[in-house]
């Protein structure tokens, strides 16, 4: 084999030194800077959420962007990850894995179970620097706080009453909203109606959730508070505390629920459905307990507006649920964690809070925002938000404590057991103790 000599020449010498010495360059400037030099750079932060119904999740996605588009160095993604009890497994896995989301839509009772996995920041100082503090709710405080630090802030919030179709009522000449938990099984019970003369029911009076998921249980509690129930008494807020067993006001909603089944008054979900409301649009049901948070569609999917709202029946003390969800902040870096916090203060933000609730129907965690124009005109139109925002004063929240979903789980378990007639509620509640006791004592 031949080699051949390549001539060498004196500006191809000089050119490639003048290549080696750019690449060196490119090389250079492509390294990365230490993490307090990097003052443009975009910082990504990752939302999980659970928000439904879609329409409100779009609302969600516009003001997400409106965010992205007046903070271009932070981009947040806004990611739909299920409802509730879809996600906690999610959540749970990515905390293990140390690969968790910057930010959390959830109800508040995950936050003592999160906090003891020490997945979360505390946000006490720089809610303190903030000047949207001053301007939440005082009573959310409660949901946000746990062992004397707060770990999360209200994304809006909300609280359950009874929907109802005015043009039903009337057409099975129903005069008066029903008070009690007696007139709301009578009211029921006239609602329940063969409307076209074929022999079969074809309108019922209530629809009510099946399934032992949290929603079923958020929907139910009202009744126990009403009943006179408690979950735990006095301060004592661990879920060894939780009292099911003899707990006279979870037997009493327990028996009302299953009373309303037995007079043939109920369309119960699909399990774990209770939140969909095609029943009540079509008019095959006359009353259903769900939230603000269903007025944004209903409004456009409901002809001439024919729906209306009343606050839970009283059985022994009016009730409601007081919901809605709070983010959370997961440990993530310094630099991650503070983008965070912006868009949680944009999040509480007047400006938000109001254009979420137009939307979505969800009552404002900001107090300014109740005060906007925009919104005391939306009040004025909707009758149906002044009942939740008056019936807000006799709303209960759900403890925060570790294991609360294991006590929700228990709970909802009776629940549907009772539901499908399967055990009576004395029964199912003591059962639903026993293994609580085999858990947490």
């Amino acid at each position: 084999m031949k080699f051949i000599k390549i001539p060498t020449y004196p500006f191809l010498r000089a050119r490639l030194l003048i290549l080696l010495i750019v690449g060196i360059l490119i090389l250079t400037g492509c390294q990365a800077l230490p993490e307090g030099e990097k003052t443009d750079q975009v910082i990504h932060v990752t939302l999980w959420q659970g928000v439904n119904p879609p329409p409100n999740r779009d609302v969600l996605q516009k003001l997400v962007d409106r965010f992205n588009q007046t903070h271009p160095n932070i981009q947040v993604e806004s990611l739909y990850v299920g409802q509730p009890d879809q996600q906690m497994p999610k959540i749970l896995s990515a905390v293990v894995g140390n690969a968790p989301p910057d930010l959390l839509w959830y109800n508040p009772t995950i936050g003592g179970q999160l906090v003891e996995l020490n997945a979360l920041i505390p946000i006490d100082e720089m809610l303190a620097n903030s000047p949207v503090k001053a301007e939440i709710d005082p009573a959310l405080f409660e949901s946000m706080e746990y062992k004397g630090k707060i770990w999360s802030v209200p994304f809006a919030t909300n609280n359950v009453g009874i929907y109802y179709r005015p043009s039903l009522f009337q057409a099975a000449g129903i005069t008066e909203l029903p008070r009690t938990w007696e007139e709301l099984r009578q009211v029921a019970k006239k609602l329940t109606r063969d409307t076209n003369g074929d022999g079969s029911i074809d309108q019922h009076g209530i629809f009510l959730p099946l399934g032992k998921g949290e929603f079923s249980v958020f929907i139910w509690l009202p009744f126990m508070w009403s009943g006179g129930g408690e979950l735990v008494s006095g301060d004592v807020l661990q879920a060894a505390a939780v009292q099911l067993k003899d707990n006279k006001g979870a037997t009493a909603a327990l028996q009302l629920w299953r009373d309303l089944i037995t007079d043939g008054s109920v369309i119960l979900s699909g399990p774990e459905r209770g939140y969909e409301t095609d029943n009540f649009i079509a008019g095959k049901v006359a009353m259903q307990i769900t939230g603000p948070w269903t007025l944004g569609y209903l409004q456009q999917d409901i002809p001439n507006g024919d729906f209306a709202v009343f606050p839970i029946p009283v059985g022994e003390r009016p009730a409601t649920s007081t919901g809605g969800e709070n983010l959370f902040l997961f440990k993530t870096t310094p630099q991650r964690e503070k983008a965070a916090f912006a868009f949680a203060e944009y999040v509480l933000s007047e400006e938000f809070q109001t254009e979420w609730a137009l939307g979505t129907g969800y009552l404002p965690a900001n107090m300014k925002s109740r005060q906007n124009p925009k919104y005391l005109a939306y009040v004025e139109k909707q009758p149906a938000v002044k009942v939740f925002l008056d019936q807000a004063k006799y709303g209960r929240s759900r403890p925060i404590f570790p294991g609360y979903n294991r006590v929700s789980e228990n709970i909802g378990r009776a629940l549907e057991s009772v539901m499908l007639g399967k055990s009576e509620p004395q029964e199912a509640l003591k059962q639903s103790q026993q293994r609580l006791d085999l858990i947490f004592k």
